[in-house]
């Protein structure tokens, strides 16, 4: 058997990984591997909760929205029903104030036209004195008297 350096590489080789395995590398790197793995699925595993603790705030966030939308449909028709019932009793109202209006007014003509007819009566009075005055003083006869009084006894009460 020869020595070469290729037979001493390989006995040296054999050497060194029998030392390295007396030594426990392998289990030390399988250890730190199985630590690493360990870390990795812990960090996987960590990764995983805080994606479903933002997946039920995400759903609970959209509850929310949702819920928010409902109320503020509900308040824009409440705010609809309340500006519905608003021009209704604008409008009832303004309807109330010219029914008042008008028969404020159909007053006033009915006084106004109680006054034309009252000052007409007067005035009519009036000149039934007068003439009946002109014609007392134009010396008429007492058969006419009585009949003027009499005519205008009747006229009056026409009038009332």
């Amino acid at each position: 058997m020869k020595f070469d350096a290729t037979f001493v590489a390989l006995i040296a080789l054999g050497l060194f990984l029998v030392g390295i395995i007396r030594l426990g590398v392998p289990k030390q790197i399988f250890g730190a591997l199985d630590a690493r793995s360990a870390a990795i699925a812990k960090e996987l595993a960590d990764a995983k909760k805080l994606r479903e603790e933002a997946e039920a705030l995400l759903a609970q966030y959209q509850a929310r929205k949702a819920q928010a939308e409902t109320e503020a449909e509900a308040i824009i028709a409440a705010a609809k029903e309340d500006a519905q019932r608003v021009v209704e009793e604008t409008r009832a109202n303004m309807q109330a104030a010219i029914v008042r209006r008008q028969k404020q007014a159909e007053e006033s003509i009915a006084r106004a036209q109680a006054q034309a007819e009252s000052e007409v009566r007067a005035a009519a009075s009036d000149a039934a004195i007068a003439a009946a005055e002109r014609m007392l003083k134009g010396g008429l006869d007492a058969k006419a008297h009585a009949k003027l009084i009499a005519d205008g006894a009747a006229e009056l009460a026409k009038g009332f």
